[in-house]
């Protein structure tokens, strides 16, 4: 029987109130993408798509990020297959961010900021009773929570450890944490992204989601840019690489 299923974002800010969200998909036509390629261009608009905001919620489109390293405690059901995949998640994201930006796996949860459950939904609704209404159509949620000046630092997560089958519970893993990173909204573009819409099982980053992990972690990009300073500020690392 075919499942359908929806991985829902929840988001809660501790900044308190926000604004709508906007989604500018276009490049602007500026001048200066003259000498960028087709590639790049399409980085640009992949990372407006993606970046700025989340699906759900109020929070205003900008860009966030962790500031502070990222330190993952993972609680629930045991799953070596899991954890040998939460490894591998980790290193590609460290590889990748290059500001200073780090994740690591801790084995105290005090001294954690991000916990990973692995379980079913009924359990981790049990641990965050707010969820309660979520987990039932969702084999995977994420929350994120930001400063006043829109640094992440903190978070949690859950991968539905009964309903979804080890390839999925590996896809939502790899994606509720990606997205956790700050590249919080879904597209149609790139069928095979970790950030597609639609329902997908892939395991691995395409070569563009990677471009968008890379450079929301570049030490040139800054916090609380709108879809028109990233922008700005995209074409001028691009340039300059």
């Amino acid at each position: 029987m075919k499942k359908y299923l929806t991985i829902l974002l929840i988001i809660v800010a501790c900044s308190g109130d926000s604004e709508s969200l906007g989604d500018d998909q276009d490049s602007g036509g500026d001048d200066n993408q003259i000498n960028l390629t087709q590639y790049q261009i399409d980085v640009i608009n992949y990372f407006k798509d993606i970046a700025l905001g989340f699906e759900f919620g109020t929070a205003s489109a900008i860009t966030r990020k962790w500031k502070s390293p990222l330190k993952i405690f993972v609680g629930g059901k045991d799953s070596p297959a899991l954890n040998l995949e939460l490894n591998r998640i980790k290193d590609e994201i460290n590889n990748l961010a290059k500001d200073g930006f780090k994740i690591s796996i801790v084995n105290d949860s005090i001294a954690s900021n991000y916990y990973i459950f692995f379980g079913s939904g009924q359990e981790y609704a049990q641990i965050y009773p707010n969820l309660a209404n979520y987990v039932a159509n969702n084999w995977g949620l994420f929350n994120i929570y930001w400063s006043s000046d829109n640094v992440l630092n903190y978070g949690h997560m859950y991968v539905d450890t009964q309903r979804a089958n080890a390839q999925e519970q590996m896809h939502l893993l790899r994606e509720e944490l990606t997205q956790s990173l700050g590249l919080g909204k879904d597209s149609e573009k790139y069928p095979n992204s970790i950030f597609q819409s639609s329902w997908t099982q892939t395991t691995e980053y395409l070569p563009i989601d990677r471009e968008l992990i890379r450079l929301l972690y570049h030490p040139e990009m800054k916090i609380g840019l709108n879809d028109i300073a990233v922008e700005e500020l995209l074409i001028e690392i691009l340039q300059n690489e």
